[in-house]
Order: structure tokens, then C-alpha cells, then sequence
């Protein structure tokens, strides 16, 4: 019986995660899926995380669960750093690997086209901690706006901007609008949610582009109906804590998310092959890298373009799902001596929900928006979520908030977890003023303290002559016997001075100074070849920046 061949597969998403279920339990196979989590997260239902209308647990489910019975896989917590792919080796924080085959899964980011100091104002939706983040801004403004006395401020909390009119940015502008019309309506007390200013920023011409213009069109009207504003053919020129600027139009808000652009994970550049202005891999007709068909690229990460298609595949899920299992085939296909077939990709067609009963979908030529286009997406998903234990809990979730408008998971979860923090925060506030006066009250030395760049450079010779025609010059770092540099009192334990010096020339002081070596054991003897400085356990360290003790 041959040896298995080793399979390692980056990214635990859509792709990596069908794929590697696809070649579960082969004998022929050892297969390592490394993630840098430890869960599948189910991506498209991340914005209603966002939204407080599941919890996180909701739409993730540990990896191991997948591969818990009897599976060939090891799945590895960790994070990729490179790939030597001349070498076939994948180097991360857990380990090293060696493989026969590896595929590339590890999805992809969002870009901020240059600004990604944006960041920090204007969170993306692919994580559950950026989801979770969105969730605590949203809500902790409308708990400020509450508070707030001045109007401008309060204006500013109730403006939520979204960046982006593609599917994500549509879901979240209409799920805000939603909330604020419905589920906050009543209860806060000195604000109206429903006066909630929600701005929804296209660069484009009109909203979901990759949509039917009449879709698009009905997804406006639908937008509409709840609030949103849409500014389309504007460009976000600037992000700060006060709000969007578009053009030199500045818009003042509180809250900015930001669904405007991605870019495939960096790891992909270690191949060293063709990538698009996305950052995504060139593959082959059967997803492998050109000069190495033993790496196989799937999901956001591959730029995959038939010669009947139009443009490159989109990063989406289904896409993700069948390029997945097709990478699986071609593995198998190596191992039974079979010819690799092209990958051919199932349009499973597009949707996008906006709100309660509002939905629009494309599939070829079927359209729809509505309610049928709404309890189709609600089918969808639930289908493809992970685990029954999921998609029950997603189902009675959305039952109820269905019924009575409620969302279960309005919860402000500050990313602080320690108790004593703030303690400490304060302590260190209030002993920092003082330790600057303390510091500013030091008396100055007034005899020369010499550091080592100082002493260096009053030994140095001048450049104007030559070393000969200036008596007593000594070479550079030498010092004339007999001068001995002042320890400054902030020097450390072990301060080396630049050169052997005597005690016997210890620059004079005025007498209101006191001598920093009046109360070092040993200091007026004569230097020795090596001094030692004070330590807990007397003179025990050796240095060059005081005599040695007596009767060492």
C-alpha cells in the first residue's frame, strides 16, 4: 500500500471547508486544514449579526465538529506566513508542513483603496469581531443620543452612513432602517429612532450594479420606503471621527460602515504568480497555478475567467461551495489516474434581502422582488447554514422577530475586559504629574557629565590637522589620565563610562551640590583594571564605572 499523500488546505471558509469534507475519509489522503479560527462562519447572515438580530453562535460552528468521527483531516488553529511552493512547504505560526498538494482557500479582506486609516472610522463586515463591532458602535449611539442635551451632537449620533450600494451595503442600510422604524420605536424616551438619519453612498450610478437595472431600480423604491437615502455618483474622498467627506461635502456621523470594496488575502502573493488588480490568483481551467499543479487556488482568492464568460467570477458563496469540491475532484482524479476535468460553474443566480417581505433575486432570466423573492432567500439560507442545531435556532429566531418585531440580541459588548484596568488608568493619570515635577526639581550637576558620544568627540582629532602637530591629543576614545566622567543619577546599573579614569581628578563642585560618589564604598581609591558598580549583594558586578571594593 502507498504512502498517503498530504493535503493541506488553507482556510476554513466555503471553499476550504468543502473541500476538505469531500476528502474525508480516504485512506489514500492525510488532509491538515489550518484556519486562523477555530469556527466555519457563515458569512451572508454576518450583517444580521451586525444588526442585533442573531448572536454570533447563531451562524458559526467549530471546524472540529465537522471532522469529529472517524475523519482523515487534522484541523490546525493558526495562521499562515508563507509558502514555498518551489519547496512545498507551508510555514505558520503552528508549524511547518509539507504537502503533495495544497489548496488555497483563505478568502479575502476589505480594501479601502489606499486609505486604510479609514479603518478605524469606518468598519468592514467580515468578521464576527468587526460584526460585533458594528452592533456595540450602532447601538451605543442611539444609548448616547439618549443623553445628549446638544442638537448638532445629537443629530450626528442619529446619522448612520453605509458605504457601498452592493448586496452587503443594501442588507445593512435597509436593516438599520428597519430597526429604527420598528423594533426602537419605543423605547427611548428623550430621542425618536425613527427620525434616524440613514445615508446610503454608491460611487456608481445606481445600487446592487451586478443586478438587473430593473432589480436595482425596485430595491431603491424598497430602500426608500424605510428611510434610506441614496446618494449615488459620489465618491467618499475622506473618513475622520466626525463623519464622510464626498467631494468637499462633508457629512456629520457617528456611526460609518464600510461595504464598499475587497481585496483577496495577501498570502496569495507568495506564489509568485499573476494576480488581477484584487489581489486574486490567475488560475488554470482546473483552478491550478500555472508551474505548479499541485497547488490548486478556490473561492475569493482565484481570478477564474472562461473563455465564454464575460468577466471573472465573483467572490460569492456558491461560487466558493463548487470550486471547493471541484478542487477536491481534481485530487482525486490525480490519485485514480484520471484526467483533470475544467471546473464549469452553475449560476445559482443572485439575491439580496432589504427588509422585512422585501427581497429581490436573479437567477438567468427569472427576476423577482417581494415577498416570493424574500421567503426564497429565507429558504436559501437556511439550507446552507451549518448544523441542524443553526438552522433551527436561525429559523425560531426569525419567527419571532417576524411576529413581534423584537431582535434578540441588542446587546453593547465593550471590547475591555479587565476589571482593574481602568484602576490602573487612573493611578497612573495621577502619578504622572507628579513624577514630572519630581524630575523637573532634580538639581542640575554643574560639573561636566560626560556621556560616551561626549567623550568620543572631545578625543576625536580634528580634521583641520594631523595628530602630530597638536600635543597631548590622544587617539579616539582615549581620555587623559586622571579625568573621570560624572554618572548621570538616571544612568542604569552597569552605566559604562567611554574610558579607564582615575579618581584623583574629580571635577570641583560648589558645595550646595552634594558629590553623587561621597557615599560609594571605595571611591577614593586608585583605579583598578576593572571596577564594579553597587548591586544588592555588594560589589559583585563587574563594570567600567567605579573602583573596585576594598579587599577585592
Amino acid at each position: 500500500m502507498r504512502e498517503a499523500q498530504r493535503v493541506v488546505i488553507v482556510g476554513g471558509g466555503f471553499g476550504g471547508l468543502n473541500c476538505a469534507r469531500r476528502l474525508a475519509r480516504r485512506r489514500d489522503l492525510s488532509v491538515t486544514l489550518i484556519d486562523r479560527r477555530n469556527y466555519h462562519l457563515f458569512q451572508p447572515l454576518l450583517y444580521q449579526v451586525a444588526m442585533a438580530g442573531l448572536s454570533p453562535g447563531d451562524i458559526a460552528t467549530p471546524i472540529r465538529g465537522s471532522f469529529s468521527s472517524g475523519s482523515n483531516v487534522h484541523v490546525v488553529q493558526g495562521e499562515v506566513e508563507a509558502i514555498l511552493p518551489d519547496q512545498r512547504r507551508v510555514l505558520g505560526t503552528a508549524g511547518t508542513y509539507e504537502y503533495d498538494y495544497l489548496v488555497l482557500a483563505a478568502g479575502a479582506q476589505h480594501a479601502y483603496f489606499g486609505h486604510d486609516e479609514w479603518e478605524d472610522y469606518a468598519p468592514g463586515l467580515k468578521t464576527l469581531e468587526q460584526a460585533t463591532e458594528i452592533r456595540r458602535r450602532v447601538l451605543s449611539a442611539f444609548e448616547r443620543a439618549e443623553c445628549e442635551r446638544d442638537m448638532t451632537r445629537r443629530r450626528a449620533l442619529l446619522t448612520f452612513v453605509v458605504v457601498g450600494g452592493g448586496p452587503t451595503g443594501v442588507e445593512l442600510a435597509g436593516a438599520i432602517g428597519e430597526m429604527t422604524r420598528f423594533t426602537l420605536a419605543k423605547d427611548f424616551r428623550n430621542i425618536d429612532p425613527k427620525l434616524t438619519r440613514i445615508v446610503l453612498i454608491e460611487a456608481g450610478p445606481r445600487i446592487l450594479a451586478s443586478f438587473d437595472p430593473e432589480i436595482s431600480s425596485k430595491a431603491t423604491s424598497e430602500l426608500e420606503r424605510l428611510g434610506v437615502q441614496l446618494w449615488t455618483n459620489s465618491t467618499v474622498t475622506n473618513i475622520n471621527e466626525n463623519g464622510v467627506f464626498v467631494g468637499q461635502e462633508h457629512l456629520a456621523a457617528a456611526s460609518v460602515i464600510w461595504a464598499a470594496g475587497v481585496q483577496a488575502s495577501p498570502i496569495g502573493a507568495h506564489l509568485g504568480s499573476q494576480q488581477d488588480r484584487q489581489g486574486r490568483v490567475l488560475v488554470q481551467a482546473d483552478l491550478s497555478v500555472p508551474g505548479y499543479p499541485e497547488v490548486l487556488v478556490i473561492g475569493d482568492q482565484a481570478c477564474f475567467k472562461a473563455p465564454y464568460m464575460e468577466r471573472p467570477l465573483a467572490g460569492v458563496a456558491s461560487v466558493a461551495i463548487q470550486q471547493g469540491k471541484h478542487a477536491a475532484e481534481v485530487i482525486i482524479a490525480d490519485l485514480e489516474g484520471r484526467k483533470r476535468q475544467a471546473f464549469r460553474y452553475l449560476d445559482k443566480g443572485q439575491m439580496a434581502t432589504i427588509g422585512r417581505r422585501r427581497a429581490v433575486m436573479q437567477m438567468g432570466g427569472f427576476r423577482s422582488a417581494g415577498v416570493f423573492a424574500w421567503l426564497t432567500w429565507l429558504f436559501v439560507h437556511i439550507y446552507f447554514l451549518s448544523g441542524f442545531r443553526n438552522r433551527l435556532f436561525v429559523l425560531i429566531q426569525w419567527a419571532w422577530s417576524y411576529l413581534t418585531f423584537a431582535r434578540g440580541t441588542r446587546l453593547i459588548v465593550e471590547k475591555e475586559w479587565r476589571s482593574h484596568a481602568k484602576k490602573r488608568q487612573q493611578a497612573a493619570a495621577a502619578a504622572a504629574p507628579a513624577a514630572s515635577a519630581a524630575k523637573k526639581e532634580e538639581p542640575a550637576l554643574a560639573g561636566p557629565v560626560v556621556g560616551d558620544a561626549a567623550l568620543a568627540s572631545k578625543a576625536a582629532p580634528s580634521a583641520a590637522a594631523p595628530a602630530s602637530s597638536r600635543p597631548g591629543t590622544l587617539p579616539p576614545g582615549k581620555l587623559p589620565l586622571g579625568t573621570l566622567p560624572v554618572v548621570p543619577s538616571h544612568a542604569p546599573t552597569g552605566y559604562v563610562a567611554a574610558s579607564h579614569v582615575a579618581a584623583s581628578h574629580v571635577p570641583s563642585m560648589p558645595a550646595s551640590v552634594p558629590n553623587p560618589m561621597a557615599n560609594i564604598p571605595g571611591a577614593d581609591e586608585p583605579p583598578t583594571s576593572t571596577w564594579v558598580a553597587a548591586s544588592p549583594d555588594g560589589w559583585d558586578e563587574p563594570t567600567q564605572a567605579f573602583p573596585s571594593p576594598r579587599g577585592a
